[in-house]
């Protein structure tokens, strides 16, 4: 039986790989290598997230996004340069390809208990046992579409995870929803690939990061009262940040009414100029019914003053975020799905990522609840990482040693038995 099985291979499963090899653990790591940012986030889209904020991790560093920039001849800064997309997504390769290329890509299709750990099913049929199991899947299987459109095909309605190449809606005329970063970026770059794109938020005014200012140096005391964060500046960002293990001793609806509520809906600093001025805003309009007429989307929206408008499309796409719902791993059989305690939604973590069910351990979105608003930025890996490593080296050497004192009192018994 193996130690261990990772299951997903983004940000937060190639993370744990590295720091677990690092204490020598025998594991097996499956999934397609940065899956999410390959091919269901847009092209030509910035991360929200700092360059020092956006690594991946290994114990000693080795392979920071930094070094992978300096090495490909990328520009490069800690905070004063975005991060795009492509280059994340080819850095995370680079990590897989040289700190753990036996990475299996391979997907997971079922997940049992067994006495004594777990029966891992993959797509080709090979079943893998492991003692423990780590769920890294990130938003994979999360996205969110709202009733008001949830009764429209796949020819009317998608989610923004669906889209990477943007040239399919070239010439269409197309309604995002939404005022957040998926969103607000989606719409821009929806316009510059040539869609007549409109957007739709609830909010009355979008939400911008403020661009940082190139070359100036902050003041101490700017410092000190708005300090910085790998989820930007601030000193609950701070907080959030830097101290999860805090976070997790918070009373439960503290913990739920801060993930549901800070950092909110925001776009990077770049979008600004995509945007405005640029994509049609209905702003302060909430979508009330859509149904499809003579091939085309009728969508109704009320205004805040209860005024309503009707507008026309060919398709809208719904930039709505992620809602954790552990019905929807399907690969987990129903049986560990009951078992699990929940905090809202999501898993009932201990203080090393373990849920209610013994050896079945998550990281990730998943985690937020427990371990507060930086697991939902690649930035909360490095901490999952270490705390999920650590725990799991105690782990086997406590079962290395077992086994050991096991197989001596099984040769003594023998030795015994042939004299």
């Amino acid at each position: 039986m193996l130690e261990i099985v990772i299951v997903g291979a983004g940000p937060y499963g190639l993370s744990i790989a590295a720091h677990l090899r690092s204490h020598g653990l025998p594991l097996r790591i499956f999934g397609r290598p940065m899956d999410s940012w390959r091919d269901h986030m847009p092209k030509g889209m910035m991360l929200k997230s700092d360059g020092f904020a956006s690594n991946i991790y290994d114990p000693d560093g080795w392979l920071t996004l930094e070094k992978f920039c300096a090495e490909r001849g990328i520009a490069y800064h800690p905070t004063e340069i975005p991060v795009r997309l492509d280059t994340f997504a080819s850095y995370g390769q680079a990590f897989r390809e040289r700190l753990l290329a036996d990475l299996e890509e391979k997907n997971v299709v079922s997940i049992s208990q067994l006495p004594e750990g777990f029966s891992v099913v993959l797509d080709g049929g090979e079943e893998v046992r492991a003692r423990r199991v780590i769920v890294a899947v990130g938003i994979t299987h999360f996205q969110y579409i709202p009733e008001t459109f949830a009764h429209l095909g796949r020819e009317y309605v998608s989610h923004s995870y669906q889209h990477h190449d943007l040239e399919a809606f070239r010439g269409r005329h197309v309604v995002v929803i939404g005022g957040g970063a998926s969103a607000i970026e989606l719409a821009g770059l929806l316009r510059e690939a040539g869609a007549d794109a409109h957007l739709v938020a609830r909010r009355k005014a979008l939400v911008f990061h403020t661009a940082p200012t190139i070359g100036k140096r902050r003041s101490p005391w700017q410092r000190i009262r708005n300090p910085q964060s790998g989820l930007g500046p601030g000193l609950k960002s701070r907080f959030f940040a830097n101290s999860p293990s805090l976070f997790r001793l918070l009373p439960e609806a503290k913990r739920l009414e801060f993930v549901r509520t800070a950092l909110g809906p925001s776009a990077g600093w770049t979008s600004r100029q995509q945007v405005v001025g640029r994509v049609p805003l209905l702003l302060g309009m909430t979508p009330e019914a859509a149904e499809v007429v003579n091939g085309k989307v009728r969508l109704q929206l009320r205004a805040t003053d209860g005024s309503k408008e009707e507008l026309l499309t060919e398709h809208i796409i719904t930039g709505t975020g992620y809602r954790v719902d552990m019905d929807r791993l399907k690969f987990l059989s129903p049986e560990i799905r009951r078992q699990i305690a929940l905090v809202g939604s999501s898993p009932a973590l201990s203080s090393t990522f373990e849920s209610s069910v013994t050896g079945l351990y998550f990281a990730g979105l998943v985690a937020a609840n427990t371990f507060g608003p930086v697991m939902r930025f690649a930035f909360g890996a490095g901490f999952a990482a270490r705390r999920i490593a650590k725990a799991m080296a105690k782990l086997c050497v406590r079962s290395a040693a077992s086994a050991e004192m096991a197989n001596r009192v099984v040769a003594r018994e023998e030795k015994t038995s042939a004299l």
